[in-house]
């Protein structure tokens, strides 16, 4: 299934290429993920990757960087494929919203240890908790950042039970951030439904 795929050099657009597409593709990629953000209460949420997610913030960073040799481009690819689900778990972006800098340095500080207290949940199955920031700590004794990478890794018997129709929940389980959706919307659901094998 093309969604497991990791991105390789083939898959990418030269830079003039990409600056000929960028309009379309950013609005091929913003539509996509309209299917793949959870709001967690009003100040968080997760952001689900994918192999097109990751394709776009590739091209991005290339354009950015103006990055064209092979081993910058490889470079790029290594730190971005990791989040792309392989087939049995959900990659994502865990992010706390505040737009407001003092209230976000302050909610930071007390919503430290949040990202282990992100979950999902299979109706009928116990929540599976996110296995956050496998690359490098993004906290630290006083506070917590405001992005996550997070991996939910899904038994078979769940993955079972979803591809038959069982709801998909979502919450936190913090004592100063406590949130729970016992059903997160069908065009969601189905999207993250399909990145399972």
């Amino acid at each position: 299934m093309n969604t497991m795929q990791k991105l390789t050099r083939e898959d990418l657009y030269s830079l003039e290429q990409y600056s000929d597409l960028r309009e379309e593709f950013r609005k091929k990629v913003i539509e996509h993920k309209r299917n793949r953000r959870v709001a967690l209460g009003t100040n968080a949420a997760l952001y689900f990757e994918d192999r097109l997610t990751m394709q776009y913030q590739v091209q991005e960073m290339l354009r950015i960087e103006r990055i064209f040799e092979a081993e910058g481009i490889e470079e790029e690819l290594e730190a971005y494929n990791p989040l792309i689900p392989d087939g049995s778990n959900w990659k994502a972006t865990f992010m706390v919203e505040f737009p407001e800098v003092e209230e976000r340095r302050a909610m930071l500080k007390q919503l430290r240890g949040i990202e282990d207290l992100v979950y999902v949940q299979v109706d009928g199955f116990d929540r599976i908790f996110a296995i956050a920031d496998e690359d490098l700590d993004r906290s630290d004794e006083t506070k917590t950042s405001a992005v996550h990478f997070m991996r939910f890794e899904l038994p078979a018997d769940q993955v079972a039970a979803l591809k038959n129709g069982s709801a998909l929940g979502a919450g936190i389980e913090h004592e100063n951030y406590r949130v729970e959706i016992s059903s997160i919307p069908d065009n969601i659901r189905d999207a993250l439904v399909a990145d399972l094998a």
